[in-house]
């Protein structure tokens, strides 16, 4: 696995300054983000902690950062606060609707200290509309989207596709897209602006693609009937002999040639075009999958055009010859973890710190931010 790179090599984001108001999920996320582009980011942690309930050395969204103690609900913690933000580019906080505002850390009082402000707001409801008071999780923004409708086997309930498509992809990419445009505009224009981040926004986003599908009746609105969410027999995932899983996504023509002449079922060739056929695609398809282990068919196809590939678990996923050669995964102070993404020519990022533990880093920031009130008593 690679090493994060030398010291000194920081990303694009070189130069920007960025306040995270400490929370869980999908605003951390996004800092790491901003971080691993080469932000300096700087959470503002409070006094018992806010995180996952996991050791603060291990969680991996706060590489990169720099941690401040602050109390809001403290004499001065709301100075303290509005004063980072006074030298920020960006701030981001995770709280429902009205929470920043009676802790004195809104929009408009950022911005009435620092107008070029770029305020990120992640919620899941929004900040607005009648569910925007109400709390919730990943799988209840994912569910009235219709995003959780579309997964999993048509016989059984949605299948949970742990927070990564709601939290992550749904919420932090779109809160990060949308400060770094707002950032864009701020640095043309001298004006700041709030990002309005939703999950519920961001996922149904996410199904673009799927809707104009299904206003062109190429898409049934029932999950495990379609090309894309595992109706497709030639498009999913089977078990082998030793009761792992092979994905297959042998959707083009020629891949699906490909993939029946190495899986030996030449008999089925034209079976993909015939959706009366599926039913008996699928069963030969298994069965030839469950005569052999994973390792011997991931050795079948390696190298091949049939798009198929082994369904890997969590620690087995670094050892996999094409990320290992790419250094999809990094080892950082005896953590693996994923390394930055994307990648860049000239900015290259990096995993230059550990996890920020909390208020480690508060003669740091009080130095390099000119803020010699971080040190005084009171945090």
């Amino acid at each position: 696995m690679a090493t994060a790179q030398a010291a000194g090599a920081h990303g694009p984001l070189t130069g920007v300054r960025a306040v995270e108001l400490a929370g869980i999920g999908p605003g951390p996320f996004a800092a790491m983000l901003l971080a691993d582009l080469g932000a300096d980011v700087v959470r503002v942690d409070r006094p018992g902690g806010a995180g996952l309930g996991i050791d603060p050395a291990r969680d991996v969204t706060n590489r990169n950062k720099r941690s401040v103690l602050v109390d809001l609900k403290s004499a001065d913690g709301t100075a303290r606060v509005l004063d980072l933000a006074a030298r920020a580019d960006v701030l981001i906080e995770g709280y429902r609707p009205g929470v920043a505002e009676r802790l004195g850390v809104g929009p408009d009082a950022c911005h009435a200290r620092n107008p070029r402000l770029v305020y990120g707001r992640m919620t899941g409801w929004g900040q607005d509309g009648p569910l925007a008071p109400t709390a919730g999780h990943d799988i209840a923004y994912l569910a009235v989207t219709g995003a959780l409708g579309m997964i999993g086997d048509p016989d059984r309930p949605p299948a949970v596709p742990a927070n990564l498509l709601g939290d992550y992809a749904g919420g932090a990419l779109y809160l990060v897209v949308g400060v770094l445009a707002a950032l864009h505009h701020a640095r043309a224009t001298g004006a700041g602006q709030v990002v309005d981040a939703a999950i519920v926004d961001g996922a149904a986003h996410l199904t673009a693609m799927i809707h104009g599908m299904l206003a062109a009746g190429a898409w049934q609105d029932r999950r495990g009937a379609n090309l894309l969410d595992g109706g497709c027999p030639y498009y999913g995932a089977y078990e082998t002999a030793d009761g792992r899983h092979m994905a297959v996504g042998a959707l083009e023509q020629r891949f699906y040639d490909e993939f029946l002449r190495l899986l030996g079922l030449p008999e089925h060739a034209g079976a993909h075009r015939d959706i009366t056929r599926w039913d008996d695609l699928r069963q030969a398809v298994a069965a030839r999958f469950k005569s052999r282990t994973q390792a011997e068919w991931t050795a079948v196809f390696e190298g091949s055009d049939a798009c198929v590939a082994p369904v890997l678990s969590l620690r087995e996923a670094p050892r996999h010859p094409h990320l290992a050669a790419r250094g999809v995964f990094t080892d950082h102070g005896g953590l693996t973890q994923p390394a930055p993404a994307p990648r860049f020519s000239a900015t290259p990022s990096a995993v230059r710190t550990g996890p920020a533990q909390p208020g480690a880093d508060t003669a740091d920031v009080a130095r390099d931010w000119d803020l010699p009130a971080l040190l005084e008593d009171g945090a």
